[in-house]
């Protein structure tokens, strides 16, 4: 089943988890504090990471999570928007690639 993914950028990570959390209707299943966050519905794949003051609210790249996926794949679309493609194994190891202490 193919997941839906949006990641923005934010200036606090423990403000937005408890924002995101209530208009998500559940708790993250990944939060590296002061870093990063991501949640898990049924039809989205929903992250937040820490960025510079100037680039708070902003789209950072959207995608699939998908089960079939082999690798992470990225490409750009005709507007300039980033897109990945992945599986949960694959974000997963990405996130611990770049938090080790994480444990997704």
């Amino acid at each position: 089943m193919r997941k839906f993914h949006i990641a923005i950028g934010v200036s606090s990570i423990e403000v937005s988890v408890q924002d995101y959390s209530v208009r998500l209707g559940c708790n993250p299943e990944v939060v590296i504090p002061n870093e990063y966050a991501l949640w898990r519905t049924d039809t989205l794949n929903f992250s937040i990471r820490k960025v510079p003051s100037r680039e708070c609210g902003r789209l950072r790249h959207l995608g699939w999570e998908d089960g079939s996926s082999c690798a992470l794949t990225t490409e750009t679309d005709v507007n300039g928007i980033l897109w990945e493609h992945f599986s949960s194994e694959q974000q997963a190891k990405e996130i611990e690639e770049t938090w080790p202490s994480a444990a997704c």
